[in-house]
């Protein structure tokens, strides 16, 4: 159960129950989510909320190139820091719903219930993505941990059942997909642009890097064993005996 939604809490959702009875949130867990991967580079992203949690917020918006302005009467000493060297923009007052001008997604990192509520519902108006955090009845989308390496990046989703597993789920998937997955990826897109160009077919093009993939010697292997040498041989054996079909 989310941590803001409760029995005997004061409610923090639209539904302004006074009280938490957790209605908002019976058949959560039932909702099937669209899991996507949003290209955010150079794209205009609002935080609203300056404390730890907007900081976090606003650090993963900007480690995927996000333009991002944060809206803040106060804020955390390192999200201060981001504006005064230019990295974000800082309107340093209360949440206005013109801030969403011009704005691809919002997230809502404040402690006013009706602040927040404000966020989503504005949001949701224009068609907008919006995240608040920690309070799912107020969200379209949801954020999960994330383990990145290069250019591979793996998902985990609870759907805010349990924080705390993904976050344990992360630790162990980071730890047995390592660096080498990641290598393997930019190897293989390598080989993209050439299976494009000479094999005519969707189902080729798949046999094709299956055949690299899940072929002998495992190329996952190779590279734990720092031959990458090896594994560019094996995409080029591949490619002979592709084209030759």
């Amino acid at each position: 159960m989310p941590a803001q939604a409760y029995a005997g809490k004061p409610c923090v959702c639209q539904l302004r129950r006074g009280i938490c009875d957790q209605s908002c949130v019976r058949d959560m867990l039932a909702v099937p989510f669209y899991m996507a991967c949003l290209r955010l580079a150079g794209r205009r992203c609002l935080v609203v909320g300056g404390g730890e949690v907007g900081l976090e917020k606003v650090e993963g918006l900007l480690a995927c190139g996000a333009a991002v302005t944060l809206v803040a009467p106060e804020a955390h000493p390192a999200l201060e820091a981001l504006a005064v060297e230019g990295s974000i923009e800082w309107e340093a007052r209360g949440y206005s719903r013109d801030d969403l001008d011009g704005m691809f997604l919002v997230i809502a990192a404040t402690g006013d219930s009706e602040v927040n509520i404000d966020v989503s519902h504005d949001a949701e108006s224009r068609a907008m993505l919006v995240n608040v955090v920690d309070v799912p009845p107020l969200c379209n989308f949801i954020l999960p941990a994330v383990v990145r390496s290069g250019p591979l990046a793996i998902a985990i989703s609870t759907a805010g059942a349990s924080p705390a597993l993904a976050k344990r789920m992360k630790r162990e998937i980071a730890e047995l997909f390592g660096e080498e997955y990641a290598e393997l990826a930019m190897i293989l897109n390598e080989a993209r642009g050439w299976a494009k160009a000479t094999l005519p077919s969707f189902q080729r093009r798949r046999d094709f890097f299956e055949a690299i993939v899940n072929g002998e010697p495992d190329p996952i292997g190779l590279l734990r064993a720092g031959d990458e040498a090896g594994v560019r041989a094996l995409v080029e054996a591949a490619q002979h005996a592709a084209a030759a079909v």
